[in-house]
């Protein structure tokens, strides 16, 4: 293997670095700052192969409780500051992931902008930001973070000073000040109000100004106006799968937050375009519908008398005051004088405002379109009166056990449970067809039942109050029968979201998660489908959605087996919805980590497989990814142009990939799945000895400990692998420099295959196949076998540790190997020096920080009860996720 190159850091990291270092010695003290900076040394050193490994331990053995955690903190601020500058210079950012350049490659294929538009009109990409706990950081650390961001824009810009005078460098040390000292890690869990503040402010801050920027931008791309086609969703507030906190209170408090949120940004707004529209009737012609909203308006103030827009627009925000009051419930920061109706929908707001814009663009000239003014319609087009669609979500199981008693006290069924599949199929559709409710309001029901009727009561609710748009779909967990899918349309049927004869106001969605119910899927759906209410209602909406769950496959068979099921689970999808001649859309579960379906958005959306996209995808982004892609309003606009360019370029453009190479590739994968499938399974699960192992080797147990979400860290007291959620399986193997759940079994898979020169091509020829390895490999240089192998000493008994551990180094570089002499490098990420260059930086910064994690973990697991020593535990893992960026 050849040399790796010298480490390099670009002028930004060396630039924060130097001030972190001042802010260090500053407050911290000479000595801390001297024990810091040897250790940083001694660690670049061993990565450049100038020191042994051993050249860390006398600066960490120095080191005491109380210098233990400020080190940590400093090494983690180093990490934050190293992200935002990487961030800054576009390490992060993907060549070609942009609209422009995705319309000249449809010019070159030979496709218009009229089949352009004809799949934008049916179109609908939405991220959808869900409370996953995996962000170790407190919002504070953040938005300082971010306001570091800020300066060093203004710095950028050739700026010595701030707008308020200061020297930009003195403002930047003072955030980094701040930054160190600000707490980092939360000491009271999270409440799911906290988790609806953090989401509404990202709403808020970035997706709100952003959106109709990027639309603006989009319309001079295309030569037209695109409809509404990027919309985002959230899950907060309506996510109750595995959380008994979620209740009809959150969801009705976010959509009141959201409502808040929008509606203030259509005032201001207003209010903004009231100052700058000082057009008088002396001067230009104003049509009559912006007279009569003058007249409306009963602003007969004398000074703006020949001003119909300010008229106009005071009666406007009148209207808007009064429908902020409505549904936030209490009155908006700028009050107005004058009485006006709330409006009631955003559609006839948005009436109101096209009357003005096309009054202004009538005669044509640079009034004529674009502006402030087109920004609000489009905002309002975008986020209504909801701000974002709200998903509702539970388990299947729930929605099982709360049919059955309603169908036992109504006395339609005393044994719902012990019905089969097809009795149970007879019977719900039947109740479907009848217009007479379930529910009575004189049966008592148990706590599970009344709260979840109460939580679709609350979801119809919203319906008449925030509009269709703010719940669309009830996404059921664990689908795995047709009677799943009629459970939950009941439970809509009683709140009224249903109605026999009618088009659901709220589409059933299944979620299918581990690789038995991918497999199964296919048959699901044409059963469902084939249901003559079913398939007429998605007719008539035009899709009918499935979620696809990448943590849970991922779990339960591996990377490779999880990423192929889901390539194949797509595909016979397609088909199926094609025979059924009704449209698909395909929403993805993602996580940040590659275990559970992380890497970059918009290669996983151009690796999807051929017709499976048609213009419509939903993908969740939770966790670190969020402030990582939407943290600011550069970073937002790059991600959501991304999602847009692979939607489009994967939707229109042709299949490079023949039938037959498409059919060859297709066979080698069936085959290495399988085979990573029993590797997989044969270490995680057939191995008795393991499931002490993971948790004796990783801080998985500590991990629950950090204060990140308000959902419990597990679905029940059991310690086996199938219990456990997929955040801390995924999470603390990370911590542990393993990464399993992102190659574990891969290397078995490509060893299979003798025919080395089909891999090869496989690499280069097919999309699936250069995103799959693409992010194996990723994952595999941010591991580190040496590191891990100090994890497994943690492990008490040693035998079986030396075994299994012995199991997964040696799988860990036949995996390297493969992948290597599949892709023709010398080296890990040898053709991505950026990357490469990303992470070799940060590996210095990150081992240190496992080692005292490591020996932290020692003490508390020995019986030691200093406060520190937990403390210190819970400050290495956020900065360890911090260094490592998507390990969740």
């Amino acid at each position: 293997m050849q040399q790796a190159p010298a480490i390099t850091q670009n002028p930004d990291i060396r630039f924060l670095g130097r001030l972190l270092g001042d802010v260090i010695r500053h407050y911290g003290g000479e000595r801390l700052y001297r024990q810091t900076e040897y250790i940083r040394s001694a660690s670049v050193d061993r990565h450049r192969g100038l020191a042994d490994a051993a050249s860390i331990d006398p600066g960490l053995d120095a080191l005491g409780l109380d210098d233990t955690l400020a080190f940590v903190r400093g090494f983690m601020l180093f990490s934050m500051l190293a992200n935002l500058a990487e961030d800054r210079q576009g390490i992060a950012a993907e060549p070609g992931a942009d609209l422009k350049t995705a319309l000249a490659a449809l010019d070159r294929a030979g496709i218009g902008r009229e089949a352009l538009m004809e799949l934008l009109s049916s179109a609908r990409i939405a991220p959808v930001l869900t409370a996953h706990p995996t962000e170790v950081r407190r919002k504070s650390i953040i938005d300082h973070k971010n306001r570091i961001a800020e300066l060093m824009r203004r710095r950028d810009a050739g700026f010595a000073e701030t707008a308020d005078g200061e020297p930009v460098e003195e403002a930047i040390s003072r955030q980094i000040a701040l930054l160190w000292q600000t707490r980092p890690l939360r000491r009271e869990r999270l409440y799911v109000a906290d988790e609806v503040d953090t989401a509404t402010a990202y709403f808020r801050d970035v997706f709100l100004p952003v959106l109709p920027a990027l639309y603006q931008r989009w319309e001079q791309l295309i030569g037209a106006r695109p409809p509404g086609f990027l919309r985002p969703g959230s899950w907060i507030g309506g996510d109750r799968d595995g959380n008994p906190f979620v209740t009809a209170a959150s969801l009705e408090l976010a959509l009141a937050r959201g409502a808040e949120v929008a509606l203030g940004h259509y005032l201001d707004a207003v209010h903004a375009l009231g100052a700058e529209l000082s057009v008088s009737t002396e001067l230009a012609e104003v049509s009559d519908a912006v007279r009569a909203l003058a007249d409306a308006s009963h602003d007969n103030a004398p000074a703006r008398a020949d001003e119909p827009y300010r008229r106009a627009l005071s009666g406007i925000y009148a209207r808007l005051a009064a429908t902020y009051s409505d549904l936030t419930g209490h009155a908006p920061p700028r009050a107005t004088a004058l009485a006006a109706p709330p409006y009631p929908d955003p559609d006839t707001l948005r009436a109101d405002l096209v009357a003005i814009a096309r009054s202004l663009g009538a005669g044509g000239g640079p009034l004529a379109g674009g502006g402030a003014l087109a920004r609000l319609i489009r905002a309002v087009e975008t986020f209504g009166f909801h701000l974002a669609t709200l998903d509702l979500r539970q388990n299947s199981a729930v929605h099982e056990r709360v049919v059955a008693e309603l169908l036992a006290q109504a006395g339609v069924e005393a044994d719902y449970l012990a019905l089969d599949e097809a009795a149970r199929i007879a019977l719900l559709t039947r109740e479907l067809a009848s217009p007479r409710p379930l529910r009575s309001p004189f049966a008592h029901y148990s706590d599970e039942t009344a709260k979840e009727l109460a939580v679709f009561e609350a979801a119809a609710a919203a319906h008449r109050r925030h509009g269709p748009a703010a719940v669309e779909n009830c996404i059921v967990s664990m689908t795995r029968s047709v009677s799943d899918l009629l459970e939950a349309q009941l439970l809509l049927k009683e709140a009224g979201l249903a109605a026999p004869g009618a088009q659901p106001m709220v589409m059933a969605v299944p979620l299918f998660e581990t690789i038995a119910d991918l497999e199964a899927a296919p048959a699901i759906m044409r059963t469902w489908l084939a249901l003559p209410p079913v398939g007429a209602a998605a007719r008539a909406r035009g899709f009918q959605e499935v979620m696809l769950g990448y943590s849970d496959s991922n779990k339960d068979g591996g990377y490779l087996t999880s990423v192929w099921s889901l390539h194949e689970a797509s595909e016979a999808l397609r088909a199926v919805f094609a025979e059924a001649g009704i449209g698909m859309r395909l929403f993805h579960g993602r996580g940040g980590a590659v275990g559970r379906g992380g890497g970059s958005s918009f290669a996983a959306i151009r690796g999807q497989a051929p017709g499976t996209v048609q213009g419509r995808i939903r993908i969740t982004e939770q966790g670190e990814v969020i402030a990582a892609k939407y943290g600011t309003a550069e970073s937002a606009a790059a991600n959501l142009e991304a999602m847009a360019a692979a939607t489009v370029l994967t939707s229109l453009a042709p299949e490079e990939l023949s039938a037959a190479d498409r059919r060859r590739f297709a066979g080698a994968m069936a085959g290495m799945s399988r085979t990573a499938f029993a590797a997989y399974r044969g270490l995680v699960y057939d191995d008795g000895d393991f499931r002490s192992f993971f948790r004796q080797m990783t801080p998985v147990a500590e991990i629950a400990t950090l204060k990140i979400g308000s959902r419990p860290a597990s679905r029940t007291a059991s310690d086996r692998i199938e219990d456990l959620r997929a955040i801390p399986w995924v999470f603390s193997w990370a911590q542990a420099r393993v990464m399993l759940p992102g190659w574990f079994g891969v290397g078995h898979a490509l060893q299979s295959i003798e025919d080395k020169a089909l891999l090869r091509d496989m690499a280069t020829a097919w999309p699936f196949m250069a995103t799959t390895l693409a992010n194996l490999e990723m994952v595999l240089a941010k591991s580190d076998m040496g590191i891990a192998a100090r994890y497994a000493g943690l492990v008490a008994d040693r035998a079986a540790a030396e075994r299994i551990f012995g199991r997964i180094r040696d799988a860990w570089f036949a995996t390297r190997d493969a992948l290597l002499e599949v892709t023709d490098q010398p080296r890990l990420l040898a053709r991505t020096p950026k990357l490469d260059a990303s992470i070799r930086l940060r590996l210095p910064y990150i081992e240190p920080l496992n080692l005292l994690q490591i020996e932290l973990l020692k003490r508390h697991r020995a019986g030691e009860t200093d406060a520190r020593i937990a403390e210190g535990i819970q400050l290495s893992i956020n900065a360890i996720a911090t260094a490592l960026r998507n390990s969740g």
